[in-house]
């Protein structure tokens, strides 16, 4: 009995390892590594295996069985593994002269209907009637080569960008600057502005002080060489590149026999005190704060007629919605439109004088006619109604009804003169020189910027 129990099981096992040679072979055929499959391949044939030897291929039939449970394992190992991002195509350049955002897309490879697309958005944000040489385009492609943003740097190192996708959506990229104090000397050989220029100072400074001294100062006639000039003023800075316009702070003019100091104050109303020699001469609130001065009083070729005519006044030339301020404390005669003015804000001072500000995009709220304002009181905000070539405020001074040089002369200057309190001001001169020695010394201490 044991011997024929015996024999069955022989018969059993190599029945199963028949099972599992075919079992094995069946593998091979269907999916499975390569490595695997030629390994197969490469096995030597043998002979018939001895009884001693069947039991050891039942064992060894049985060992391939997990085979199949391991390749769903290596699979699932390289799929657990991180996933590396395409890194993004990045194409730009800056805008040439003459060129349009559509031409310098369209170099970029994008299709007519994106482009169109992103020139809504971008503009949607940004006057693409600004774009100047200097400002940058840039666009970014993933592994599919199609456009997933664009971004447009223009000045201040503000960044706009259009992220492309089912709808465009735009986001405004603002740098959060620096603003850093500093001084600077020079003294005039030739003229105001080559010294500015040959000390690195901001060469916009001299229109400044055309502004403020016009009145007292003949800037041809009073310099015969050598004058001495200080500046301290403060500018905004992303990295090492100025934002914006720069601010004065102090200036002080030595023509020998005479001082003629500015100061400004720190609460940003820009009503600067004048002093000569040490007392005060005059508190001038210059219309536009940061404003460039485009065209001064007298007879000119008009822009938009194109013959001679006198120009009444001076023009500030400034973005739309700069605010406007009062020159000099008085009450509100008129608000409305004249002609080719536009809309404009006109501001009694006294019986025999009055300044216009014309131009205006709007007129500030709650500002009514016989209401009275302070010099420095926001009144308006900078635009282009009325004959202008673009936003721009035209500021006059009458005098008995006739127009007089703004830039020289001084009735409203002593009307806001006797607002002034002399021991303030004077303190205030004290804080400015102190300021502007320490400021000095610093830049001297550094090697300077300048």
């Amino acid at each position: 009995m044991r011997l024929r129990f015996w024999t069955a099981g022989l018969a059993l096992a190599g029945g199963v390892s028949v099972m599992a040679v075919g079992l094995s072979a069946d593998v091979t055929k269907g999916p499975s590594l390569p490595n695997l499959a030629s390994a197969g391949l490469r096995m030597p044939a043998s002979p018939a295996p001895t009884q001693a030897e069947t039991s050891g291929l039942v064992s060894a039939a049985a060992r391939p069985e997990p085979l199949p449970n391991t390749l769903p394992s290596i699979a699932q190992a390289k799929a657990s593994g991180p996933a590396v991002e395409p890194e993004p195509a990045i194409w730009s350049r800056e805008i040439a002269p003459g060129e349009t955002l559509d031409a310098v897309l369209a170099e970029a490879g994008l299709a007519a209907t994106d482009r169109a697309e992103i020139a809504l958005a971008l503009g949607a944000e940004y006057d693409l009637r600004r774009l100047r040489p200097g400002h940058t385009i840039g666009v970014v492609s993933m592994q599919d080569e199609l456009p997933g943003r664009v971004t447009l740097d223009v000045e201040d190192g503000v960044r706009i960008e259009a992220i492309l996708g089912d709808r465009v959506l735009t986001r405004v990229t603002t740098p959060d600057p620096e603003i850093i104090s500093l001084a600077g000397e020079a003294r005039i050989e030739s003229s105001l502005f080559a010294a500015l220029e040959e000390s690195g100072m901001p060469a916009r400074f001299a229109v400044d002080l055309a502004q403020m001294l016009g009145g007292s100062v003949d800037f041809r006639r009073d310099f015969t060489g050598g004058e001495a000039l200080r500046f301290m003023w403060r500018e905004a800075r992303v990295g090492d590149d100025p934002v914006g316009q720069p601010e004065l702070l102090f200036v002080a003019l030595d023509l020998g026999d005479a001082l003629y100091e500015i100061a400004w104050p720190e609460d940003g109303t820009g009503r600067a005190t004048i002093y000569l020699d040490g007392e005060v001469q005059r508190v001038f609130a210059q219309p536009v704060d940061g404003a460039r001065l485009s065209s001064v009083f007298g007879r000119r070729v008009h822009p938009v007629f194109g013959n001679m005519r006198m120009h009444t006044g001076v023009d500030f030339a400034a973005a739309q919605g700069t605010p406007v301020q009062a020159t000099a404390p008085g009450r509100i005669a008129f608000i409305g439109r004249r002609g080719g003015y536009g809309r404009v804000v006109e501001i009694a001072h006294g019986a025999d004088t009055m300044t216009r500000y014309a131009h205006l995009s709007a007129v500030s709220d709650g500002l009514a006619e016989g209401q009275r304002v302070a010099a420095g009181d926001t009144i308006g905000r900078v635009g282009a109604t009325g004959t202008a070539t673009g936003p721009n405020l035209h500021y006059e001074v009458l005098v008995d009804g006739r127009p007089t040089d703004p830039l020289s002369d001084e009735r409203l200057a002593e009307a806001a003169a006797r607002k002034a309190q002399d021991g303030q001001a004077l303190e205030q001169l004290a804080e400015a020189r102190t300021r502007l020695e320490d400021a000095l010394a610093d830049s001297m201490a550094t090697g300077g910027r300048l």
